[in-house]
């Protein structure tokens, strides 16, 4: 195209959306985990002279109140009806349930917009990247120039955690929800060398799940890095570092189970019982202490860090579930609007006016931001818990599929909203904590155009039929996909492969040749 001057028209008006500073920190706030929650408020509350904790405020009052009535009667009225009508305390208002509306009345349809609006969520996370750096700033109260006042130790990264490092391997090893969260229940049962702590009984009673998935998911969590973890003794722990290094055998299985008789040095009947020689014998003493009997410690004393839960579910005297969010992990922030009206009256400056307006304004917003996601997550944890009632009743097996979707539109919210919400947000419940996505498991279609099957029910009819089938009559994927099909279940062959694959259960040809072997 040739560059040359001409006339162009456009149209004088167009509609575009703005991501304000104040809808970018409420969005940011949603997704936040309670910790990091926590720090931030800690900077903000460092930075804006009209925030304060709500128990250092009701402190002040008191010490305040002789010096505020020395002062002028109709402005000290003014600064405490001012106070107590823009400073509630959204740890107290939200501690019996969030059923109280006096605060949702006064939140800013604007955030209430961004949580709904699809294409301000999606500005947002394109937006992330860029203004990272200007909300670390925002934390730090003023921006210096490069090379001056740098804090060289909060550039240090921190050491990885061996429950960061495990959880890694699980989302990869591990695709079907219910695998996923009879490993994390394990990560949350290991000491800190690496050791679990729980039975295998203990996990599957915690989570109404079967024995034999449970000891399925620990064979599978057992060939984890670093080797030997989720033992459950030192003699397994040992033996699962020698298998990976094949050296198990018999003979070093034997010694592996009369290691007292090695720590007693008693080597002449470690021989007898192990029918070998000494010089074979002390090979086997050189390759357990090749091991290491602490695979955990490697990832420093504080291994798994407690996960502190957002929404508590309790069951009611009426068999019922009551849903709260933990007051503990809510911010005490306030807005003192007396100090505002006290310093505002002997401010002359222009700056210094725009200043305490900035401040109170962003005050204000930070504490309707806190107040909306408090009740956003509320609001989400309730229709999870209604969805996911089968499995807090009955166990793991009963997981209903449940998708982003569903929830969104049962409680008239965006999908991206109810994705930031659920993540790095815990619930806890009778059968233990889990992050709120967890909850959401894929669906198998009806054949009969009736309610979708968990994709985990699934999983358990093909192992109960493989279970059940005759040595003569061995089930083919084919057949399998024909049973199902009876029975409502719309499902493809190449699925019903990797269900079976994923359950550790061999081909048709291949069960049919052991049963051979063992008829």
């Amino acid at each position: 195209m040739a560059m040359m001057p001409r006339f162009e028209l456009r149209q004088g008006q167009s509609q575009s959306l703005v991501m304000t500073p104040q809808l970018q920190q409420a969005i940011k706030l949603l997704q936040m985990s309670n910790l990091e929650l926590t720090e931030y408020v800690e900077a903000e509350l460092e930075r804006n002279p009209l925030l304060e904790k709500s128990e250092n405020l009701v402190e002040k009052r008191a010490s305040d109140s002789v010096a505020a009535d020395r002062e002028s009667q109709p402005a000290a009225e003014n600064a405490s009806n001012s106070e107590n009508g823009d400073a509630p305390d959204l740890a107290a208002s939200l501690s019996d349930g969030g059923d109280s509306q006096s605060n949702v009345e006064q939140l800013d349809t604007g955030l209430e917009n961004v949580y709904a609006d699809e294409a301000a969520a999606d500005l947002a996370s394109r937006q992330q990247a860029s203004t990272e750096a200007g909300w670390s700033s925002m934390g730090q109260g003023s921006s210096a120039p490069l090379g001056e006042d740098l804090n060289f130790e909060a550039t240090l990264s921190r050491e990885r955690t061996l429950a960061e490092h495990l959880t890694e391997q699980l989302n990869i090893a591990l695709t079907d929800p219910v695998s996923r969260m009879i490993g994390v229940q394990m990560i949350g049962a290991l000491n800190e060398t690496g050791y679990l702590t729980a039975s295998t009984e203990q996990i599957a009673d915690t989570l109404g799940a079967d024995i034999q998935d449970v000891e399925m998911v620990l064979a599978t969590v057992q060939t984890f890095d670093p080797a030997g973890i989720f033992a459950r003794d030192l003699s397994e722990c040992l033996a699962v570092q020698l298998k990976e290094k094949d050296r198990l055998d018999p003979v070093m299985q034997t010694l592996l189970d009369n290691l007292e008789l090695l720590a007693k040095h008693d080597f002449s009947e470690l021989m007898k019982r192990c029918g070998a020689d000494r010089d074979d014998l002390t090979q086997m003493i050189e390759d357990i202490r090749d091991c290491n009997p602490r695979p955990g410690s490697a990832y420093g004393s504080e291994v798994v860090q407690p996960v502190i839960p957002d929404v508590f579910v309790r069951e009611a005297a009426d068999g019922s579930w009551h849903v709260e969010l933990n007051s503990e992990t809510l911010p005490r922030v306030l807005v003192n609007n007396q100090y505002y009206a006290n310093v505002s009256k002997g401010t002359t400056r222009e700056e210094d006016k725009t200043y305490l307006t900035e401040c109170l304004t962003d005050a204000n917003w930070l504490v309707k931001s806190l107040d909306q996601r408090a009740r956003t997550i509320l609001k989400v944890s309730r229709e999870i818990v209604r969805q996911q009632d089968s499995f807090l009743v009955h166990g793991v097996q009963h997981l209903r599929p449940l998708n982003l979707k569903t929830v969104a539109e049962a409680i008239e919210m965006h999908e991206s909203t109810v994705s930031r919400v659920t993540s790095n947000k815990y619930m806890s419940t009778s059968r233990g904590i889990f992050e709120l996505k967890y909850f959401f498991t894929s669906a198998i279609a009806s054949s009969e155009g009736g309610e979708a099957h968990s994709a985990e029910a699934v999983r358990q009819r093909i192992r109960e039929m493989i279970d059940n089938e005759e040595p003569k009559k061995i089930l083919s994927d084919d057949k399998i996909v024909e049973l199902l099909n009876e029975i409502g279940i719309d499902i493809a062959r190449r699925t019903v492969a990797k269900y079976r694959e994923a359950l550790g259960i061999p081909s048709s040809v291949q069960r049919r040749r052991q049963k051979k072997i063992f008829a």
